[in-house]
Order: structure tokens, then C-alpha cells, then sequence
């Protein structure tokens, strides 16, 4: 047997070896890498907050592989458990998230369930969640000022001025007719306006009268 052969087989040994060796290390750095980006319960967080004036459920999923996984959400009260919604998430490096809608009371507490088809995921998020002590805020909405309607009644109508009652009304002229003689028995309630002038006209005949007597009484001495 001749020394060329002898040394090609060792060659051929040691390399098998160093390929093996390699193989070993390449697989043993794929399944480290695999398993620290494979999708677990741990890369999952959930809380309640307030989405503006709505109360929601917050989940968001740390998966840089991606791995699509359905997100449950249950509220708890007293031992028994009502589901508040169910959603697929596909996890990124970044973070993904995603809210359920949720009018949560104070205080109230809810439990997250996850489960994927890869990687054999099916678990509740450490903790579950339970909501602030104060509920999102509610506001009051804006009233409008009213502005006053125009007014479609007719305007009202002024009163008529009442008849005045002033001492300058015109006052019933006195009749200047003689009484009927009928009437000469009723009593007299005021003088009548002719009276200055028949007394007048009744001192100018007393005068005259009284003027003829001396003129006759003269007249008849002097023809004695």
C-alpha cells in the first residue's frame, strides 16, 4: 500500500469531521435563534384604558416572528367569566395591538387568553387585568345658546286714551226756553240767563213810569 492513498484518507477523515463539527454548530445556532424568535405568553401585555370617552382592552403582542395568535378577552365577576370579544393579532418587532371595546367599571377585572398554532401556545397573560379606579371621563355636551325666536303675534294695540275727565268739557248749555206751564209747580234749581235782562228792562220801566208821574204831577201844578 503506498503512502499517497494513506494520507487521502486521513484528509478525507479529519474533513468529515470538521463538516460535522460545523453541521453540529450551524443546527445549534438555528434552534437558539429559533427559540428567541418564537412566538410565547410572555410577549404579550393587556390593560384597560380609556379610548377618548370609551372605555377599551388593550393587548399588544412583541412577536418578531410574526406568528398569528387569537387574542380572548372574559370579564370576571364573582367566579364566573363572560366573554368580551375575540381577535387574531400577527405579532411584529415593533409591537401590534389591539382593543376591545369595553364599558369597564371600576375595579373590574378581566382575563386574556391566548392561543396559537405554532409553537404550541395556549395560556392566560400573567396577571390578567384589572381596571383603573377611575372610570374615562363622560362629557357633558355643550348646550347651545338659544337665541330668541322672532315674535310672529301682532304687536299689541294701545289701549284707547280714556274720555277726559278734565272741568273743561263742554257742559250742557242751559235751555233759554220758558218752562211749559205744566211745569210751574216743579221746583226752581237755578236762574235763568234772561233774568239780568228782564230785571233791567224792569228798572228802566219803573224809572220811566216814574219819570211820566212827575212829569204829570208838574204839569197839572203848573196849570193850577
Amino acid at each position: 500500500m503506498s503512502v499517497a492513498p494513506r494520507i487521502s484518507q486521513r484528509i478525507s477523515t479529519r474533513a468529515a469531521r470538521y463538516a460535522g463539527v460545523a453541521a453540529a454548530a450551524t443546527a445549534l445556532t438555528l434552534g437558539v435563534a429559533g427559540s428567541a424568535s418564537a412566538c410565547n405568553i410572555g410577549e404579550f401585555t393587556a390593560k384597560a384604558v380609556c379610548d377618548g370617552q370609551q372605555g377599551v382592552i388593550s393587548v399588544t403582542d412583541v412577536d418578531a416572528s410574526g406568528t398569528p395568535a387569537t387574542v380572548t378577552v372574559f370579564r370576571t365577576s364573582g367566579g364566573s367569566e363572560e366573554q368580551v370579544g375575540s381577535q387574531v393579532v400577527k405579532g411584529s418587532k415593533e409591537g401590534a395591538t389591539i382593543t376591545f371595546k369595553e364599558d369597564w367599571k371600576p375595579g373590574a377585572t378581566y382575563r386574556v387568553h391566548v392561543k396559537t398554532d405554532r409553537f404550541d401556545v395556549d395560556d392566560d397573560v400573567a396577571g390578567g387585568v384589572t381596571a383603573p379606579a377611575k372610570a374615562c371621563a363622560t362629557e357633558k355636551p355643550s348646550t347651545p345658546p338659544t337665541s330668541a325666536a322672532p315674535s310672529t303675534s301682532a304687536p299689541a294695540e294701545k289701549p284707547a286714551p280714556a274720555p277726559s275727565q278734565s272741568s273743561s268739557a263742554a257742559a250742557p248749555a242751559p235751555s233759554n226756553s220758558a218752562s211749559p206751564a205744566g211745569d210751574s209747580d216743579l221746583a226752581e234749581t237755578g236762574a235763568s240767563s234772561n233774568t239780568p235782562v228782564i230785571a233791567g228792562i224792569a228798572a228802566l220801566l219803573v224809572v220811566a213810569g216814574g219819570g211820566v208821574v212827575f212829569a204829570l204831577r208838574r204839569k197839572g201844578a203848573t196849570q193850577r
